[in-house]
């Protein structure tokens, strides 16, 4: 009996586990999701779509009759050292047909100024830029303008423009009719006639102009200047980089600010724009640095005692951002001051770590006590090497005397700064004192600018956003006075100048040479790229408008795998050589990751500061081959319809002779390749290879004729596009849906920057073809479509010559279908199983499962929830991204981007809230009433005004910002996983199975586990946020330079007594503004 009961127990035991269990099972494990069903799936989908892929794009066919011609082609390794120093003759050839344009117009300026006897009287109508073609409200033309024809001309961005003529630009805070300006734009009217020669001889000629001392600014052709909303053009040639590159040598300067008690007001505030203007006149060639003084003395920047910083735009930008943190106070020690500028003038000197040229001090205050000559004796004299600047703030005189004494006892200039309105002429006039050297020895240095964009000129051409502004070079020499009589006083009349695009220099780049992901670069003497294809100048978005205090990018900050910078210092000393690294390259919008192994080639470009380079992927990215064809044959098939060629890709130069501009590529192949003597520049190799692929690709146009014709294929019209494009170039396109059906009109098209053939890019279908598997295919969601196109899938394959490593990729096919079309066969896939009496035991449909299809950076093309098509996977399933991470189906990648843009906050300064105060408000208006009637300006207050306006309604802004981001890949040996997730207790299941023939992945999930609370794996960029002490290193550290091997600090003939004086009042001025005024204050 107790033997029964124990039974009986343990069979009460039993049940209550298994109830348990059972209990346990129900809240936990599901069922498992069988492998094998998710494998049928994913091959029944997988067969499925690559039929469809395969059958439309021609894939099949194609790789056939590259086959058919495998024995009778050439492969060849590229030799990059070559081809580096093929790419740097023909970029030196450019350089030096602008440098000779260039040299024309500074002989004619020079031989046009000799001639003339300047006539302080003269009268002379000229075009103003501004002026031309307006009329009075009687419809007479005004003054200064008349009729001047202009006509569109693309090759000058579609602007109306005159061939035939020049017009003046005149500074809106300059007047038009200065004795001074019309003597200077009397004699600069002999340059017309070279502007136009210059053309003639080279049509690739852009804008040809002078830039005149005196202000006004003389531009090729003739073209007509817009206001902005101000009724102002921000414009003045002088504070061009290019005219102060030509201008003056290399420089070191130190800027010492009196920030004691008399500054207090107004006269601070000058003292700030004086600042800020003598830093817009520095370029990367020159070094500085602030000091501000009072009983003692303070660096503006508090990290950089004691030593110099480059000019570049970062550096003087946050400078500029510190000069709102000057207060005046105490009494001004300017001994001190001096002594500390020329002790760090003299280390630098020393260390060589300046620009070892020139060097200068500006002096900005309302007045000193003494001379200083003890001070002078000590630090400068005899040799006085160092230059002084005085600037006098204010309108008092009294201590005018010593300043100038101390300028014209160390070979500099006095000037005196009473308005906001006279900063930037007073600012000007050392240039001309720093360039009397230079004029003396009558050296016309050849100087060339880095990469940039002035938007400023764009904006009074009015340019669309469309339309510009590029990214140009300039070449620039500078223009001396030859009169005897004015020799020694070395006096600058001014700097010529031309631009080059350097989409210009793009265009001599043997594109098929590179490879799919091969390119070439260039990059100044400074380090800075002049053009590489990850240069990112302009807003993402399409719009061609300058990025928020946009500076040069430094090579560094692309090629930022080189963490030694080995590339970049030897480019930068003008070597020739190799490298080698393995580097990431992001596509598709940077969400995308590619990882290759680089071989860099690199040499200098003669008669230039440039060095340029080439890289070469290891692979299929170092092998090119050559076909033959007959010429007939080749020509006819490249003048089929469905064939394009890649518009930035030269063919044949149609630039040089105005004859030729007219024809098209297709156009001039055909003359190049049957006329005798066509006078044509054409790359013989290119076109024979893209007439080979014209033959080999030819077949396709049938193929596809064949398919839309037939009207049992493609009756849901789910394929809209097949497309292939070639190593050459070419490409082919049919439809077989009308245009006006297209689900995505921007694919293929110009408005597709990625997906066609650019001058520094194949198509981005290419690419990612290129690195899957030979055979199978790539397909994705364009992310460059906008949220309403999110609805079409491309499928794109590559075509190799050889089964190996080395062989070229030929060509690339592929097709565009309806994203519904594509997810309508997944769905369909997805509902299979294999069980005998039909009855499947799983399906997407059930609500147990969530059914998802991701590409291989883990986007995804097919989720249940459409709103999550084309989201990265990790923001949906945040805890199954991480489970794939950790078991290496996914590895994640961080990138950087040193060419970022991030929000910040344009808050309230200090100074503005003080004024919310109202104590404050009545004691500063007191105070500054009458200063404020007496230096009045017109001009600057209506500017200050907007320009508060628009500070007050942008409440945010775009700068620019360093940031860390990932991209994530699939790990190519791992074809199928499952996995389990603990979400609180709930014991997750998952499948991850790939699709055969594709960079595609079905992931399957249970969905009876709340998972929410496992945060999301995002892509989100980070902006890289550096601690004071670390942005001190940053500001501290200079990356290796070369200097510019011309430097004129100093000349023996230097007439050394011009050396300034103060302004006077300008009374009739002043009596036109001040019945303005009392009109303006009276409402």
């Amino acid at each position: 009996m107790q033997r029964n009961r124990r039974i009986s127990l343990m069979h009460l035991l039993l049940c209550v586990m298994s109830a348990c269990w059972t209990a346990l099972e129900v809240r936990g494990s599901q069922p498992e999701i069988p492998l094998s069903v998710v494998k049928l799936w994913a091959s029944a989908f997988g067969g499925e779509i690559k039929s469809i892929a395969s059958k439309y794009s021609g894939s099949q066919l194609l790789q056939k009759k590259y086959k058919e011609y495998e024995k009778s082609v050439r492969i060849e390794e590229i030799d990059g050292a070559k081809l580096v120093k093929n790419v740097a003759q023909n970029m030196e050839e450019i350089f030096r047909k602008k440098a000779e344009a260039t040299r024309r117009l500074v002989e004619a300026a020079e031989e046009a100024h000799l001639q003339h006897e300047e006539n302080p009287d003269l009268q002379y109508e000229y075009f103003n830029a501004v002026l031309i073609n307006e009329v009075d409200e009687d419809g007479n033309s005004v003054e200064l303008g008349g009729e001047f024809l202009l006509e569109p001309n693309d090759h000058f961005n579609n602007l109306s423009v005159n061939l035939s003529l020049s017009v003046v630009q005149v500074p809106t805070n300059m007047y038009n009719k200065d004795p001074d300006i019309v003597n200077g734009v009397y004699w600069s009217e002999a340059l017309n006639k070279v502007f136009v020669d210059n053309f003639k001889r080279d049509p690739t000629l852009i804008w040809q102009y002078f830039g005149s001392a005196k202000g006004f600014f003389r531009q090729y052709p003739g073209v007509k200047w817009h206001p902005d909303e101000h009724g102002v053009i921000a414009f003045d040639c002088r504070n061009r980089k290019w005219y102060i590159q030509a201008a003056t040598s290399p420089k070191d300067v130190v800027i010492l600010v009196d920030v004691s008690g008399s500054m207090k007001g107004l006269r601070l505030t000058i003292a700030r724009q004086t600042v800020a203007s003598i830093l817009d006149t520095l370029g990367d060639d020159d070094f500085f640095n602030i000091i501000a003084y009072n009983q003692e003395v303070h660096y503006v920047e508090p990290c950089l005692n004691g030593t110099l910083v480059q000019a570049d735009s970062t550096n003087k930008d946050h400078f500029k951002e510190h000069l709102d943190k000057l207060f005046a106070k105490g009494i001004g020690l300017l001994g001190n001051a001096l002594a500390e500028a020329f002790t760090i003038l003299n280390e630098i000197n020393q260390t060589g770590r300046g620009s070892s040229c020139s060097q200068a001090i500006m002096l900005i205050t309302d007045g000193a006590t003494e001379m200083y000559d003890d001070v002078f004796a000590k630090y400068n004299w005899p040799e006085r090497k160092v230059r002084i600047f005085p600037y006098l703030i204010g309108r008092e005189s009294a201590f005018a005397d010593n300043l100038k004494w101390m300028a014209c006892a160390n070979k500099g200039y006095f000037s005196q700064i009473s308005t906001l309105a006279d900063v930037q002429e007073n600012v000007m006039r050392y240039l001309h004192v720093m360039s009397r050297p230079k004029v003396i020895d009558h050296e016309h240095d050849t100087v060339w600018t880095e990469a940039y964009v002035d938007s400023a000129l764009a904006q009074a051409h009015k340019l669309g956003e469309n339309k510009g502004p590029n990214p140009i070079t300039t070449v620039a020499m500078p223009v001396f006075s030859t009169k005897n009589e004015t020799k020694n006083q070395g006096i600058l009349l001014g700097v010529v100048g031309t631009d080059i695009p350097i989409q210009e220099l793009m265009k001599t780049i043997p594109k098929h040479k590179l490879g799919i992901h091969g390119y070439a670069f260039a990059i100044t003497n400074n380090g800075y790229i002049l053009t590489h294809p990850d240069l990112r100048p302009l807003y993402q978005e399409g719009q061609k408008r300058k990025k928020p205090s946009y500076s040069s990018v430094d090579l560094s900050e692309v090629e930022w795998e080189d963490t030694e910078d080995v590339l970049r210092t030897a480019m930068v000393k003008r070597r020739t050589g190799t490298f080698s690294m393995e580097v990431k390259r992001t596509v598709d919008k940077g969400k995308r990751v590619l990882t290759m192994h680089n071989d860099y080639y690199f040499t200098d470009i003669k008669g230039t500061p440039f060095s340029v380079g080439v890289a070469l992927s290891r692979g299929h990215g170092k092998y090119f081959f050559k076909g033959n064809v007959s010429l007939e044959a080749g020509l006819h098939d490249l003048e089929q319809p469905d064939v394009a060629l890649a518009d930035e890709w030269t063919y044949c130069n149609t630039d040089e002779h105005h004859e030729h501009r007219h024809l098209t590529q297709v156009q001039a192949i055909k003359l190049f390749m049957t006329s005798r003597k066509p006078h044509l520049k054409c790359d013989r190799e290119l076109i024979q290879q893209v007439l080979f692929d014209a033959v080999v690709t030819a077949p396709l146009e049938a193929y596809w004729t064949g398919l839309a014709l037939n009207k049992s294929e493609n009756s849901d019209k789910g394929v809209e596009i097949a497309f292939l494009g070639t190593r050459t170039g070419l490409s082919r396109t049919n439809l077989f849906v009308v245009p006006e059906q297209l689900t995505n009109q921007d694919f293929l098209t110009a408005e597709d920057k990625e997906g066609v053939f650019n001058a520094d890019h194949f198509p981005l279908w290419y690419k990612r073809a290129a690195e899957q598997v030979p055979g199978t295919f790539v397909y994705s969601i364009p992310f460059s479509s906008g949220g309403e196109n999110k609805s079409v899938v491309l499928a794109s394959t590559a075509i190799q010559l050889l089964d190996d490593r080395k062989s070229p990729i030929v060509a690339a096919v592929g097709i565009q279908m309806k994203l519904e079309f594509f997810q309508r066969k997944f769905w369909t896939a997805s509902r299979q199983c294999n069980a005998l009496d039909g009855k499947c035991t799983i399906s997407c449909d059930n609500e147990d499962i969530k059914c998802y299809l991701i590409d291989n950076n883990g986007f995804i093309l097919v989720s249940e929830d459409t709103s999550q098509t084309n989201l990265f996977f990790g923001e949906v399933e945040g805890a199954v991204m991480n489970k794939l991470l950790l078991m290496g189906s996914f590895k994640k990648i961080n990138l950087y981007d040193y060419q970022a843009l991030c929000k910040e906050y344009a808050g309230s300064s200090d100074s503005a809230r003080s004024l919310l105060d109202p104590f404050t408000t009545v004691k500063w208006l007191l105070t500054e009433l009458v200063l404020f009637l007496l230096e009045f300006n017109l001009y600057s207050w209506w500017n200050c005004d907007s320009t508060v306006k628009a500070q007050r309604a942008q409440r945010t802004m775009m700068v620019p910002c360093d940031t860390e981001y990932p991209a994530f890949v699939s790990e190519r040996t791992i074809k199928e996983t499952t996995g389990n997730i603990d979400c609180g207790g709930c014991i997750r299941t998952f499948v991850i199975q790939q699709i055969p023939s594709s960079n595609l992945f079905m992931v399957v999930v249970e969905n009876k586990c709340d998972c929410s609370s496992a945060p999301p794996v995002t892509m989100e960029p980070i902006e890289i946020i550096y601690n004071e002490s670390l942005k001190c290193d940053r500001l501290k550290f200079q990356k290796d330079r070369r200097r510019p091997k011309s430097c004129h600090p100093f000349h023996p003939e230097e007439n050394a007594m011009e050396c300034g004086s103060a302004n006077a009042l300008n009374f009739p001025l002043v009596a036109i503004l001040f019945p303005v005024l009392s009109f303006l204050i009276s409402r």
